[in-house]
């Protein structure tokens, strides 16, 4: 059987023909590092990094490319900004929707007497409020930590609201970080509209490009109240002796991944090419369907928004009877359908739902190339355990 591949939460897959060519053309043609050397194809890989960072700020609208540094994945990204600014005696609010990449290194340092950390709940539907969140502030917070869109139930945070309410605040301290890993490729994300202070994405899910990428956007208000985790070579200020201070070089240390960035630069490309542009039309289409056949279907319970205009295609669902890794095996084993089942690295979330003692849920998300006969086998299948559950 043919793979039906719905797994793209966790990283796109396939990839579009050009980032595997851009990728193997970094790899076989150039073989050289960025800015490391003179000769034309140390250039020409200096070259696609660049061209990759001013893709990557354009479409997040940032005002300065310089102020977008890649990292490892989304992971790296979030540690960066949040191991890089907090000091002792900070305050964070962030919410029970966070990735382990927001909740880990905060509970390191809450734990370690450093911060103090205030959770903020959401409501039946993975949705947190803003009024909530702007209450949780004190005068004391450093961060505000907001994940954009749920790896779990796919739901989209108000985020668009917290730009005005923030501006009214007197804490100047304050930073908005904002993990737009599951959002970035899916729905619109425009900085300024946002008015995040720092943005966190991985670089292989909804930019398609491979793993091991990711980036990072610090304002300028901010770039400088963040220190590096890394510090070593950066190709340029080769003579002084401490990490240079200026952006992207502050955060770049050590070899870049130059075929993985030019895999990015490829995958961004293609979202805004006209096939990316039909295609990602077409992803929603199936998304819909997905979500509108898995409500209809007995004894499945579907946690998150219940119209896609508050969502993206991520569908965590729980069938009453099955363990969801006994389901997500079956779908596996008898119709190649795979799917992610657990807790999907975000505990506090399924604590709010309810989904816990069921070891959490079974994820489904779409992808560009997910076909409607996919989308309708994946329905069937479904509605198939969930009939044998039922009896």
């Amino acid at each position: 059987m043919s793979r039906i591949y719905l797994d793209n939460a966790a990283t796109s897959w396939p990839k579009p023909d050009g980032v595997y060519a851009a990728i193997d053309h970094a790899q076989r043609v150039l073989g050289a590092p960025a800015g490391r050397g003179a000769y034309y194809e140390a250039n020409d890989a200096s070259r696609i990094v660049e061209h990759a960072r001013t893709a990557a700020a354009n479409l997040v609208n940032a005002p300065k490319s310089r102020n977008v540094a890649f990292t490892f994945n989304g992971t790296d990204s979030l540690s960066t900004a949040i191991l890089g600014l907090l000091k002792k005696g900070d305050h964070v609010v962030t919410t029970v929707v966070e990735h382990n990449s927001v909740l880990r290194p905060l509970n390191h340092l809450e734990a370690g007497g450093l911060i103090k950390v205030t959770c903020v709940g959401c409501d039946d539907e993975g949705f947190v409020n803003a009024d909530v969140l702007i209450n949780a502030i004190k005068p004391e917070t450093r961060l505000l930590a907001v994940n954009h869109v749920s790896n779990v139930t796919g739901s989209i945070q108000p985020v668009e609201t917290l730009k005005e309410r923030l501006a009214q605040l007197e804490n100047q301290r304050l930073v908005y970080l904002l993990d737009a890993a599951q959002s970035l490729g899916h729905i619109p994300v425009d900085i300024q509209t946002l008015g995040c202070d720092i943005l966190a994405s991985s670089g292989h899910k909804g930019l398609l490009g491979p793993l091991g990428t990711g980036l990072i956007y610090l304002s300028d208000r901010v770039v400088n109240s963040v220190n590096p985790l890394r510090f070593g070579g950066t190709g340029t200020e080769g003579s002084i002796e401490f990490q240079p201070e200026q952006m992207p070089d502050r955060f770049e240390s050590g070899n870049l991944n130059v075929p993985g960035i030019a895999g990015v630069h490829a995958g961004i490309r293609f979202l805004e090419s006209t096939e990316g542009l039909e295609l990602r039309a077409r992803r929603h289409v199936n998304a819909t369907r997905l979500l509108q056949g898995l409500l209809k279907i007995p004894g499945v319970e579907i946690h998150g928004a219940k119209e896609m205009d508050h969502r993206i295609g991520v569908f965590s669902f729980n069938i009453n009877g099955w363990d969801c890794h006994e389901v997500a095996s079956i779908l596996d084993a008898n119709w190649a359908i795979q799917a992610r089942a657990g807790r999907h690295c975000a505990p506090l979330i399924h604590r709010a739902l309810g989904t816990e003692p069921e070891h959490g849920t079974v994820r489904l998300s779409v992808g560009l190339f997910t076909t409607l006969a996919q989308t309708e086998m994946v329905l069937e299948s479904i509605a198939k355990l969930a009939d044998r559950g039922a009896g």
